[in-house]
């Protein structure tokens, strides 16, 4: 039995084992028990997390700074404006210089490479809080809040509706790891990459599971067990508004596209909505939502990565 990761650092799920990302979640919910029965439960004690934010963050900043604290650690927030790092010094020497203060680093920013550049030249583990490429935080903590309401993961059919964006290639890499078959729903033009898809199909092919890609939601969503948005224009692509909200407008998750799925669908956005556009209301606030489960298990999921990573 698996009792440790084997990775120094968390970048994206696809370098994640099925037994890996079991263990978080396995720890992820004993701690959860432990603090919702008022244990005290501290093993960073002492420890610290550094936090670098290139792009602005509610839930991601939140829960982690949260997660740090009741695990008995501290985090120190840092934006481009209060480190030298949007100033010409290297990527490689803030990584080297914040490994010798703090026990970890977070990243939140636009390039993927810059997150593989920090874990190359940090000593510390450094965790990918997101990037335009990978959301691996967001995705274990949605693996979290499935197994909490469907009880298992093997088995289940997650149909993702929008955009072909980091969640949605995070999806791609949980899902046949975890033996769930995803189909993701996508205009042709805003398809996840081919990259993406065959990497995600290579695993399928192990687990003997199913990835679909259509333009067609209701394909998709026929059956499924789980129904999955998020925005449909990203930080950084803000220009492309209009433009997007035309094209996608027909992937729009509402009660009439519920209708087609299990009748006990779960249906959940990674936050922040924006209503009216990926989701209605009635959906969103409606009985097969778990949106706002899901985004407290964000801080749930944040603690066992944590106290896995850091308490080395």
């Amino acid at each position: 039995m698996i009792t440790k990761l084997n990775k120094k650092d968390l970048l994206s799920i696809a370098d994640l084992t099925k037994e890996e990302i079991e263990l978080i979640l396995n720890i992820s919910d004993m701690i959860r028990i432990k603090h919702k029965n008022n244990e005290l439960f501290v093993p960073l004690l002492g420890k610290c997390l550094a936090m670098i934010f290139r792009k602005p963050s509610t839930r991601t900043r939140v829960s982690f700074e949260i997660a740090m604290f009741q695990l008995g650690g501290a985090s120190i927030y840092l934006s481009p404006n209060e480190i030298q790092l949007g100033r010409g010094e290297t990527i490689a020497d803030t990584a080297r210089v914040l490994s010798r203060y703090v026990n970890g680093i977070l990243i939140r920013t636009f390039s993927h490479q810059e997150v593989i550049e920090f874990a190359k030249n940090a000593t510390v583990p450094v965790i990918n809080g997101l990037t335009d490429f990978s959301h691996p935080c967001q995705v274990l903590s949605d693996l979290l809040t499935i197994k909490d309401k469907k009880k298992v993961l093997k088995g289940l059919t997650i149909a993702y509706v929008g955009d072909g964006n980091n969640v949605c290639n995070s999806w791609l890499f949980a899902a046949p790891k975890m033996e769930m078959n995803l189909r993701v729903a996508s205009p042709k033009e805003y398809a996840p990459s081919k990259e993406v898809v065959e990497k995600s199909k290579s695993f399928a092919q192990v687990s003997k599971t199913q990835v679909l890609i259509t333009e067609s939601p209701e394909e998709a969503v026929k059956d499924a067990d789980v129904i999955y948005t998020d925005v449909w224009t990203s930080m950084g692509q803000e220009e492309e508004a209009q433009k997007r909200k035309e094209i996608f407008k027909k992937y729009q998750v509402n009660s009439d596209l519920v209708y087609l799925a299990k009748k006990d669908v779960i249906v959940m956005h990674c936050l922040p909505a924006h209503r009216g556009e990926e989701i209605t209301d009635d959906v969103m606030d409606g009985p097969h939502s778990v949106v706002f489960d899901q985004a407290e298990n964000r801080l749930h999921a944040q603690k066992g990565i944590l106290a896995l990573l850091l308490n080395r």
